[in-house]
């Protein structure tokens, strides 16, 4: 079984990959609902709750691999779950590296939360890995729950989301911005509203495809036997989906 975890709803961009993936695997996501979001928290508080939620989670359903869907908790929590826990870990980090290497303008954004971007994790990414690029870092503190409130059927207004999205945008010194990495899983839920309301195209680039190229290497191409039915889902709050995001859960393949 293939545990997938994430802070809320965004971890679904990468069940989705991963599942098409490796269609045989039994799946359950997490979502630390409870504790969402996690950008609104110090970093020996996160450390310490999911290491400890994550020895419950273990204990309670024995995953042979566990994804850390959510890139907040991957570039602060991994090393110690990895010290901690004999299960394979995969882990979500923004894709500097990767896009970067693919720009034309070598002008690149990173858009994730703003506790990832100040992580130092991400500006060594940078420093290694931006192969002559202009990397502007935006911080949105809003974009997740956005995307949290759309899955839960609340429309959000194109206004306050272009407002999160401009500063990705830079035009200066006859180069545009040309490629934006998506360092926040939950960002991928909004990419056809990104991508309709950026004044001009670019490049979106979304981790999940490599994450699920990793956790197929890991696990084998026969991994799970067969599965049957969706997907588990676990809420920390204990709540119950409402019938709005029970039905976007179906279609990621997922029961609630």
């Amino acid at each position: 079984m293939i545990l997938v975890f994430d802070s809320g709803l965004g971890g679904l961009t990468v069940f989705r990959e991963v599942a098409a993936a490796l269609p045989r695997a039994r799946y359950l996501y997490v979502a630390d609902d409870a504790f969402f979001p996690y950008g609104g928290h110090g970093e020996a508080e996160l450390v310490a709750r999911v290491g400890a939620l994550m020895g419950e989670l273990i204990d309670a359903h024995h995953p042979d691999l566990v994804v850390i869907a959510c890139n907040t908790a991957s570039t602060l929590v991994l090393p110690h779950l990895r010290a901690r826990y004999s299960v394979p870990f995969v882990g979500t980090v923004p894709a500097i590296k990767p896009a970067c290497a693919a720009s034309a303008s070598k002008r690149v954004t990173v858009l994730g939360t703003e506790a990832t971007v100040n992580r130092e994790y991400t500006r060594a990414l940078i420093r290694d890995f931006a192969n002559g690029s202009d990397v502007t870092l935006v911080g949105s503190a809003r974009l997740a729950a956005y995307a949290e409130a759309e899955l839960n059927g609340a429309p959000v207004a194109n206004e306050l989301i272009v407002r999160e999205l401009m500063p990705c945008f830079v035009d200066a010194g006859g180069r545009r911005t040309d490629t934006i990495v998506l360092a926040c899983t939950h960002y991928p839920l909004l990419l056809d509203r990104l991508a309709r309301l950026a004044p001009w195209p670019v490049a979106f680039i979304d981790p999940a495809p490599a994450i699920a190229r990793r956790v197929a290497d890991l696990s084998g191409p026969q991994a799970g036997g067969g599965a049957s039915g969706p997907a588990g889902i676990v809420f920390t709050s204990g709540r119950s989906p409402p019938p709005a995001l029970a039905s976007a859960l179906a279609r990621f393949g997922i029961g609630a």
